[in-house]
């Protein structure tokens, strides 16, 4: 996977609460066997209206998803992630993430950004009457910052997926840092023993 070090760009409001990784992408997309095009399949029950906000002209090409609280939850599917990275964000703004989704994005690079309820709000608000307004995120300082609104926030991130983020790895690179010592300890394993 790709670091993650800043994120700086516009972004969509999408102003729902408690939003389903079932909504973020239905189940009849998790019968492909790629792990690629599901942006297709983002909201795409949503995106059949044409009021939808993602049908909106003017949140095109953005990198940042700001929405309500409770964003993520329901069942584990890491096919939302990639739905949401397929169609271009980097991150995801929210006052509260489901564990699972917080999780499955942090490990496929996706920066999950918890921020109060209040500044959620304030943020959906601006971008969804601003939509040209730059969101500047720092993940090794942990800040979000709308610098022409003057508008500055830090939100938690663990010391172990700010680690990940910012080098870019995934479960297998971070399994790869000890691949001396898995060299190591299969050199000393008896002969009868099976191995890789």
């Amino acid at each position: 996977m790709d670091a993650v070090r800043h994120i700086t760009g516009t972004a969509v409001p999408l102003d729902r609460s408690d939003v389903d990784t079932d909504q973020i992408i239905p189940s009849d997309w998790l019968k492909r066997v790629e792990r690629t095009g599901f942006e297709e399949g983002l909201f795409s029950e949503w995106r059949e209206d044409p009021e939808f906000v993602f049908n909106q002209p003017q949140f095109a090409g953005a990198k940042i998803l700001v929405a309500g609280p409770n964003f993520g939850t329901g069942s584990s599917r890491e096919h939302a992630v990639w739905a949401i990275q397929q169609y271009g964000f980097a991150a995801v703004v929210s006052p509260r993430f489901g564990d699972i989704f917080r999780n499955n994005a942090a490990k496929n690079g996706l920066l999950p950004v918890q921020v109060p309820a209040d500044f959620g709000r304030q943020l959906l608000d601006l971008v969804d009457e601003e939509p040209t307004i730059v969101i500047d995120i720092n993940v090794e300082h942990r800040t979000l910052e709308v610098t022409t609104h003057d508008l500055l926030v830090e939100f938690p991130l663990d010391d172990s997926v700010q680690h990940r983020l910012l080098h870019g790895l995934d479960d297998i690179g971070i399994t790869l840092q000890h691949a001396d010592a898995i060299t190591a300890f299969e050199a000393t394993r008896p002969a009868w023993m099976p191995s890789l």
